[in-house]
This record gives C-alpha cells, sequence and structure tokens, in this order.
C-alpha cells in the first residue's frame, strides 16, 4: 500500500504476507475466538460441569473455523462499547450462541478467566505458527550457504584477520562456519515448547476451586493447553504468563540475525574485494548517477532489517519478563509489536536469500591474492623452524616479511640457509604455497555433513 506507515505493509509487504493473518489484529481477534472455544468445549465435554442435551460440538468448532475479517469487524464493534477487547470476544461468542440456539450455554463462556488466560494462549498459538516459518526461512538459508560450501570447498582463499593478509582458508570453509551458526539456533527456535497459562486472576485458580473444590484444576488446566492447544503448560505465573519461552525464542532469532548481519557483511567486503560478482540484470540501475554501478544492495537490506529486528528483540525478550506485582498492561502494548519483529527478520532472511542467489566466484582474482601474497608462508615456516629448533624463528621472519612484499624466491633462499631443519622438510618448505597452505578446511567441511547430515 502506498500509503502504509511502515515497510512492512507497504514496500516489503510481499515479504511479510505469510505473517500478516497470524500476527494482524485480525489474527489475534481469531486465536482469542479459537482460545475460547476450545475452553468451552473443554468444559462442557471434559470437565463436564453441566450436562446439555443435543449440544453439536461441530456448531462450536464452526464460530472458531469460519470466523473471518468481517467477523472480526464485528468484535471490533462491540469493542467500541466495551473498550475492552477480550471481553468483545466473549459477547461476540455469545451472540454467536444465542443465534444458535445455545443461549443456555453462554454463560460458560470465558469461566473462571482472566484476560490473560485467552491473551497469553492467543499469542503462544501465534508464536508457535510464527516460528515454524521462521526455521522454514532459516534452514533455506542454511540449505544455500551448505551448497556453496559443497561447490567451493576445494577452492583456496586468502583470509583476511583485521582486514590484512592472513593465513588462507578455503571459500567453502567460511560458508560452512555461517552454515553452522545458524544450524544451532534453528534446532533451539524448532525445539522449543512455547508455554502457556490458564489459571486466573493471579495464577491460583481462585475462582476454578471456589466453585468446584473438587476438581483438580491444575491437571484439568495441563490438560487442556496440552491437548486442546499442543502448549507447554506453565503453572507458576501471576495474572500474567512471565513469557520465558517467547524471550527463549527471541534470544535465538537474536543470535541468528547477528550471524546473518556478520554474513552480509563479509559477502559485502568479498564482492569489493572482487572475489564475487554480482550478475546483472537487465533494466535494472546501481546508481543514479554512476552508470557502471552494480552494488551489493540485498546484503545491505539484509542487514538493516537484521538490526531493526535485533533492536526489537532486545527489548521484547526483556520487557515481557516484567510485570508489575501481579499485573500491569504494558506488556500488552508491546506484544502487539511481535508480528513486527517477525516481519523484519523474515524480510532479513529473504534479503540475505536473494543476495546470495546473484553471486558468482571470481576465481582469477583470489588466486592473484594467493600469488601475491607469499609472505601467508612466515606462519607455517616458523612454526616449522620451532620444531626443529631454529633459534628466533619468528623473529627472523618477522624482519624478512613484515610490512613488506616479498616473493618466492625470497622465501626459497630464506629456506636454504636454515641450518637445523632437515633437508626433506626444506623440500617440502620449498614446495609450500599460499594456494596450498589451507590446513584442514576441506576436512571441517565435510565433518560438517558428517555430523549434520545423518
Amino acid at each position: 500500500m502506498i500509503n502504509a506507515l511502515t515497510a512492512l505493509d507497504g514496500r516489503y509487504a510481499r515479504l511479510t504476507t505469510r505473517f500478516a493473518d497470524i500476527f494482524s489484529e485480525y489474527g489475534l481477534i481469531k486465536h482469542r475466538v479459537f482460545v475460547e472455544i476450545e475452553w468451552l468445549k473443554f468444559i462442557l465435554t471434559d470437565l463436564k460441569l453441566e450436562s446439555f442435551a443435543d449440544l453439536n460440538i461441530e456448531a462450536l468448532d464452526n464460530i472458531a473455523q469460519a470466523f473471518d475479517k468481517d467477523d472480526a469487524l464485528k468484535v471490533k464493534e462491540i469493542e467500541k462499547q466495551t473498550n475492552h477487547d477480550v471481553k468483545a470476544v466473549e459477547y461476540f461468542i455469545k451472540n454467536k450462541l444465542d443465534l444458535l440456539g445455545y443461549s443456555n450455554i453462554k454463560e460458560w463462556v470465558h469461566f473462571a478467566c482472566t484476560s490473560d488466560d485467552i491473551n497469553n494462549t492467543s499469542y503462544a498459538l501465534m508464536m508457535k505458527k510464527g516460528k515454524e516459518i521462521i526455521v522454514e526461512l532459516l534452514r533455506q538459508l542454511i540449505l544455500d550457504l551448505e551448497q556453496k560450501a559443497i561447490q567451493y570447498k576445494s577452492i583456496p582463499m586468502m583470509s583476511r584477520t583485521h582486514g590484512q593478509p592472513a593465513t588462507p582458508t578455503t571459500v567453502g570453509k567460511e560458508f560452512i562456519n555461517f552454515s553452522w551458526r545458524l544450524l544451532q539456533e534453528a534446532d533451539i527456535i524448532e525445539q522449543t515448547r512455547i508455554q502457556a497459562k490458564i489459571n486466573g486472576a493471579t495464577g491460583n485458580y481462585n475462582a476454578h476451586y471456589f466453585v468446584y473444590p473438587e476438581i483438580d484444576w491444575i491437571k484439568a488446566s495441563q490438560r487442556f493447553i496440552t491437548n486442546h492447544l499442543n502448549l507447554e503448560p506453565i503453572l507458576f505465573t501471576t495474572q500474567v504468563n512471565p513469557n520465558h519461552s517467547i524471550a527463549f525464542v527471541l534470544h535465538a532469532m537474536i543470535r541468528a540475525a547477528a550471524t546473518i548481519i556478520d554474513f552480509d557483511r563479509d559477502l559485502w567486503g568479498y564482492i569489493s574485494l572482487g572475489y564475487f560478482k554480482q550478475r546483472i540484470k537487465k533494466g535494472e540501475t546501481g546508481s543514479s548517477t554512476m552508470p557502471h554501478k552494480v552494488n551489493p544492495i540485498d546484503f545491505e537490506n539484509s542487514e538493516g532489517n537484521m538490526g531493526i529486528a535485533i533492536s526489537m528483540m532486545e527489548h521484547l525478550s526483556v520487557k515481557l519478563q516484567k510485570s508489575r506485582f501481579q499485573r500491569d498492561l504494558s506488556d500488552s502494548t508491546v506484544l502487539r509489536s511481535l508480528g513486527s519483529v517477525f516481519g523484519y527478520f523474515a524480510i532479513g532472511v529473504q534479503n540475505a536469500l536473494k543476495g546470495l542467489s546473484k553471486i558468482d566466484l571470481n576465481q582469477k582474482v583470489i588466486q592473484k591474492d594467493l600469488d601475491n601474497n607469499q609472505e601467508l608462508l612466515a606462519e607455517p615456516f616458523q612454526t616449522a623452524m620451532r620444531v626443529f629448533g631454529e633459534n628466533n624463528p619468528y623473529e627472523r621472519l618477522k624482519e624478512l616479511t613484515r610490512g613488506q612484499k616479498i616473493g618466492k624466491k625470497d622465501l626459497v633462499r630464506f629456506v636454504e640457509n636454515l641450518e637445523k631443519v632437515p633437508l626433506d622438510f626444506k623440500e617440502r618448505m620449498k614446495l609450500l604455497t599460499p594456494e596450498t597452505y589451507v590446513g584442514l578446511a576441506q576436512e571441517l567441511v565435510d565433518l560438517y555433513f558428517q555430523q549434520n547430515k545423518k
């Protein structure tokens, strides 16, 4: 929409559509209706607090299943009168029951519930759906990184520490580093069970126990949350869910986002160095004034949106664990931004994927850097000199190489003048090149797949 307030619903709407039905106002109301109906069914069929003849469960289910945007607007109209969003949902359902001829059961709607019993369960269901999409996106990024790792496993590359030439690696190994980091977080997010509670105004089942002391309400609430909502029951709360599971997921997403920013910046740098070329799409413009430009805008976009996501996730993951005494409403307004968190995160992942899909390795540039930096062999040479007892190995290599360019002949001459290194090992040193000095980089790529692709 050209007049959207945020980029989530405007410029990037195509990247966030999947989250709209989950985290929008409509999505929240729909989940509230679902929880209320499930609780009503539980009260009437599981606990059997009262017997009602000819109860049509399918008709009750249909209230939630057929809930649409017109119904959501009706709830919002009721809210104008109640000035209370959850109470408006309760009245909406009661009106539906009247129309179905079930006026005799409508006072069981919202039985013994406080608003957060409905809200926290609704947000838990929303969070569960949202994290499934996030895991799907992360696993796609991981898969694409793994494919690059396999493709470039054996391609030597000069690394950079502090931005300066350093011990060689392989291109594939650098991709697998990011795959491994993201895999840890994707697994955590996927495996985390989202917690929910339904235990009344201060978390002690006061109203429940007062009217039905013979019922084990602790076990009943656990049964409802587990069987009806497929969530993880939490028992020790005030009026509000302390939101530990939400924070747990968000913290994993923060780490994933930080990893993706790290990846974005590295790819941006490698493109700047010429190690990767970006495919040109006909009709695209890189600069409004410099026609030659092909900019790494996808990685820049990913970095920027991930930064917004991190700032929001850091706030939510800390804020949502705090509530004054047994309840305040400051968490309620913050929770409404949960969808924005997922939206910005998804934009970041999808742009990283887009950028990754448009790059090709420029092996000539990579090879040139290796050939022009023979001083990279100072590390293995001084290490060998230590092993064989040469005097002052580090200092002698430092004098030869620090801050200056040397050639292959300089290294060969240096090796020939060594006194204690055996002749056969000297030959190994002479044959060594930056291109072949990659350690176990390829084996580490293989090990990653052995460990993670069983």
